[in-house]
């Protein structure tokens, strides 16, 4: 999860309101049937208006399962009570902490006692579809197209995004978050400023022997000044999946756009793992390895001691949401975006971009009363004026319309005096989880600074102007499909991340590489090729 941003990245800073949510329990409105019940509280369909406010017009409860990320005041947020004025819907919250959302999931969905509703659940698909074809979750397509006017209007804009969203049985369990604004696959790497202009670097490397050469200098010519040889020329910090930060922009120096699962331009599946492109990669780490260019410590370290040596000054090359934030800096244009290299096996550069959505934050249980109310309550917040609420908070708080009409805005001071983007979480769920939204240009407008323009463009001229594409689609596979891909993905991971670590420090000699390939096939990785070629099919052709 990324940590708290600054508002000077209000560009893509809405984009990245993605992790988890947390909370349980039921509204134990099921009859013996299971169906949802009726009563004097309960609104009929016919109840519930198809736009505008309130959305019934007699008060109504429901339950909320959803992640809390330790900061928040569920009960008394700002945005609900913005809501249920608005709606007449108030929601009760059976949240968990974030860390143990996962595990509290797990034992709501056994325990036969829902939420109403699931809020940033992070629903995988096949969570979506064992507890849709059970029957826990209720199908949205009827309900979106009756009463969720600004989801109906995004799906027929984006009908990829319905194949995305759509189980193989036709039904659609859960809605996502959609995040046009936020290109990034992951945070970009960032060169050190300072460092390029102590070395006369005018041009950025263009291929893998030129950012070696960087490192290299980096290395051995005190680009701090200190004089000591205390610089790092290039750093990671992912405990667990070490690497994984710096991982996708070194892979496409080779081809390959994505550490697992990527299909090719001619539609060709791709598992990454034994490639001989993810071979070259090993390669050049190795290199770099054994000449200490990159932290010896990137495969222990915390993010914490990373960021401490990149205020230090140390570190030539790091990956981070802004370089100025990560070395403790006040916004500015100093530090250069990363351009992606190509390394002597291609032509160009293999760049990924993000996907545009993630899938399962927002469904709805069989347990709920009136599911026509909570699609038209989740709605809102997938149009323009809801997604800038869910994002910044209700108007007059921390900002202000200007010009409505072209949703033109200004900030406000912040109640307390302290730091903007520390204060949202008291006023708006949306804050570190994935919450059902949509991150549109129109929420920034009037809030950007020139350092997000900066960053906007740093992004577009050497990221997607140079072709950076979505590796592999979100899309579901067949429940028998997912079961096997499930049991092969946690034995081969591990084992994948295992590897690359013992062939990237020499534990383990790349003369063993083909060896390796052979255990990898063992485990099934030929067949996750076979599955997801088959899931790709049946995408791509639906």
């Amino acid at each position: 999860m990324q940590k708290s941003k600054k508002s000077w990245v209000m560009l893509l800073a809405a984009a990245m309101l993605i992790t988890l949510l947390s909370g349980c329990g039921g509204s134990g409105n099921k009859n013996e049937s299971g169906s949802p019940a009726t009563g004097a509280d309960t609104p009929t369909e016919s109840a519930v208006s198809k736009d505008g406010f309130p959305i019934v017009q007699e008060p109504i409860t429901l339950t909320m399962m959803a992640p809390d990320v330790g900061l928040q005041n569920w009960e008394n947020m700002a945005l609900f009570e913005e809501m249920e004025k608005l709606t007449n819907i108030h929601f009760e919250f059976k949240n968990a902490p974030k860390d143990s959302f996962e595990t509290k999931k797990n034992l709501v969905f056994a325990s036969g006692d829902y939420p109403d509703v699931f809020y940033a659940a992070g629903l995988t698909p096949a969570e979506q579809m064992n507890y849709g074809e059970q029957g826990i979750l209720v199908p949205l397509e009827d309900l979106i197209e009756g009463y969720a006017p600004n989801v109906k209007k995004i799906l027929e804009e984006n009908p990829e995004i319905r194949k995305s969203i759509t189980a193989p049985d036709g039904h659609i369990y859960a809605l996502p978050v959609i995040e046009f604004n936020q290109p990034w696959y992951r945070n970009p790497l960032w060169y050190n400023g300072e460092f390029l202009k102590a070395l006369n670097i005018e041009k950025l490397p263009e291929t893998t022997e030129e950012l070696y050469t960087y490192l290299k200098r980096v290395k051995e010519e005190d680009p701090n000044g200190n004089g000591k040889a205390d610089e790092i020329p290039l750093s990671s910090a992912a405990p667990g999946n070490s690497l994984r930060d710096i991982r996708t922009w070194l892979l496409g120096a080779f081809g390959i756009y994505e550490e697992e699962i990527y299909v090719d331009d001619n539609d060709v599946v791709h598992y990454t793992p034994f490639e001989e492109g993810y071979k070259e990669y090993l390669v050049y780490l190795n290199r770099l390895w054994n000449e200490e260019l990159l932290d010896r410590e990137s495969f222990s370290q915390t993010a914490e001691q990373r960021e401490a040596k990149a205020r230090n000054n140390q570190l030539g090359l790091f990956s981070a949401w802004t370089a100025f934030q990560m070395m403790g800096e006040e916004p500015n244009t100093d530090d250069p975006m990363f351009s992606p290299v190509k390394s002597e096996f291609v032509d160009q550069p293999a760049i990924a971009k993000n996907k545009g959505i993630n899938t399962g934050a927002f469904a709805i249980s069989n347990s709920n009363p009136s599911p026509e109310a909570s699609i038209r309550w989740v709605d809102y917040a997938y149009s323009i004026e809801g997604a800038t609420m869910f994002n910044k908070g209700p108007e007059g708080i921390l900002w202000q319309y200007t010009d409505k009409v072209n949703y033109m805005k200004e900030y406000l001071p912040v109640p307390d005096g302290g730091d903007r983007e520390e204060y949202r979480p008291k006023i708006t769920p949306n804050y570190g989880i994935p919450a059902p939204t949509i991150n549109l240009p129109e929420i920034d407008n009037g809030l950007l600074e020139e350092v997000d323009h900066w960053v906007a463009n740093e992004t577009k001229t050497k990221l997607l102007d140079r072709g950076a594409r979505i590796p592999f689609p979100v899309l579901f596979l067949t429940t028998e499909e997912q079961a096997e891909v499930t049991t092969m993905t946690s034995t081969l991971n591990t084992y994948v991340r295992q590897m690359e670590a013992k062939f990237v420090t020499g534990a383990e000699p790349l003369t063993n590489w083909d060896s390796y390939v052979d255990t990898i096939k063992k485990m099934g990785g030929d067949r996750m090729v076979e599955i997801y070629q088959a899931g790709y099919d049946r995408w791509k052709n639906s």
